[in-house]
């Protein structure tokens, strides 16, 4: 994400501060209280809320821009089906996986239908 002064006006932390705490928050699925501890142990007093807000502004940014560089996967790659319990109900999981097992892409549907499974495969 590019570090311009109005992505971060008003902000009261340092930008790279503010992409860390996203970066971490996503990339290695921690808490927000385990973020906010990791920020405490290096001296800094930033709230779990406040990270929360950050993650809450700053992720679907980063997203959208870092979509387009990621490696794209070889010709190779296997769909997988389940079914997981999310909250009360059912939903079907459908899972893109390259030839060396990492997940490309993965899309939750509340249907076992063709549509839902071509719409996965489309994207």
């Amino acid at each position: 994400m590019k570090q311009t002064k109005s992505s971060f006006k008003w902000r009261h932390f340092e930008p790279s501060l503010i992409l860390l705490c996203v970066r971490w928050y996503c990339r290695y699925q921690l808490s927000y209280r385990d973020v906010e501890e990791m920020m405490h142990e290096r001296g800094l007093d930033v709230d779990h809320s406040t990270v929360f807000r950050w993650v809450q502004r700053c992720a679907p940014e980063i997203n959208k821009r870092i979509r387009q560089h990621l490696k794209m996967s070889g010709t190779s790659y296997r769909v997988d089906e389940t079914y997981i319990k999310v909250g009360k109900s059912c939903k079907y999981l459908y899972r893109a996986v390259d030839k060396s097992g990492q997940t490309i892409e993965f899309m939750l549907s509340a249907k076992r239908d063709v549509s839902a499974a071509k719409r996965f495969l489309r994207s």
